[in-house]
């Protein structure tokens, strides 16, 4: 004969089924509003720059804008394309100098230095990202920028800038506050950043990958150019394109080693290492308070709208370059 259980003995478990939905419904809210904030927040931004850069734009379009390097306050005329040029010019250098030796630093690190090596390096490299941007400017303008000026541009000038085809790209006035300057500064303020993100990727190539290249009769430095670095080229392109970021929306470091200067002259003055230049970002903080008209304000405005879309596009081609070479891969 099969007994019926008390009703009352079911309460507590509807109840709790009750209450665990309600849980479930509450939590999928809140995460649902946790995923949504930063895309609000993102497209919040763009409309806020959009409006307060639309005089600017409605004034000077937008081709006409990033084509004109004039700057000139007084006349209300303004063109994004020196801060601009400036912004690239300067990021590219710095990622010239700073990708092979960060790669170099995870290559000794993960392939090459002793066990109980590996940490000590590394906590060093990354103590590097811990120091304050204004400390790297202070440094870069009262000890750097007398050493570039005073022993190594002056060897350049003498040396370089005669050179067929590349010479230009050492020809300028040499006073250690310029492009080559700013890029170093730049440079050792992304390496950290890159050698821990590529280091990171090299640690995730499967061991027995690695084993079995040795088996074959590979030597270490064949390993490493044809297993790791293949295998890790995803990797290795988002730490650059990580950097890059980093680079472009550097400022108080760059404001004080690279002039600030808005009118560097003709072509091939501003592709010079040794002139100085300017960039959007060390504008907009050297201009805020110093933009009297509407027009002016705008056009600042206007300058940081470029800058966002700049690195939001270089986002989104990173992603699809990466989705790319790691689709290859799993092939």
């Amino acid at each position: 004969m099969i007994e019926l259980k008390d009703s009352r003995a079911l309460i507590p478990a509807v109840s709790m089924k009750r209450d665990g939905k309600v849980a479930n419904a509450i939590f999928k809210y809140l995460a649902f509003s946790a995923a949504i904030l930063i895309p609000t927040i993102v497209v919040l931004i763009f409309v806020i720059l959009f409006i307060e850069a639309y005089p600017a734009i409605k004034t000077f379009g937008f081709w006409h804008f990033i084509t004109s390097k004039s700057w000139n306050a007084v006349d209300n005329h303004f063109g994004a394309l020196t801060p601009l040029f400036g912004s690239v010019y300067v990021t590219f250098w710095a990622l010239v100098i700073a990708t092979p030796i960060s790669i170099g630093i995870a290559v000794y690190i993960t392939e090459l230095a002793p066990q109980w090596f590996k940490p000590i390096i590394s906590s060093a490299i990354e103590l590097l990202a811990a120091i304050p941007t204004v400390t790297y400017g202070m440094w870069g303008l009262f000890v750097l920028a007398p050493v570039m000026q005073n022993y190594i541009e002056p060897w350049i000038l003498n040396n370089l800038s005669t050179l067929p085809v590349i010479g230009f790209l050492f020809n300028g006035p040499g006073i250690g506050i310029d492009t080559f300057t700013t890029s170093i500064i730049l440079s050792i303020m992304i390496t950290p950043f890159m050698s821990s993100l590529i280091k990171d990727a090299f640690n995730l190539v499967p061991r027995v990958v690695k084993e079995s290249a040795y088996g074959l009769g590979a030597t270490r430095w064949e390993v490493i150019k044809k297993v790791v670095m293949p295998y890790t080229s995803s990797g290795i392109l988002g730490a650059g394109i990580f950097a890059v970021g980093r680079a472009l929306g550097e400022t108080m470091a760059v404001s004080f080693v690279n002039g600030n200067n808005h009118n560097p002259g003709s072509l091939s003055d501003m592709l010079s290492l040794l002139n100085s230049v300017t960039t959007i970002t060390v504008t907009l903080a050297d201009e805020f308070t110093e933009a009297m008209t509407h027009l002016y304000l705008s056009a600042l405005f206007y300058l940081a709208l470029i800058l966002l879309s700049i690195s939001f596009t270089t986002l989104a081609l990173a992603k699809i370059l990466v989705w790319r070479i790691e689709k290859k891969w799993q092939r």
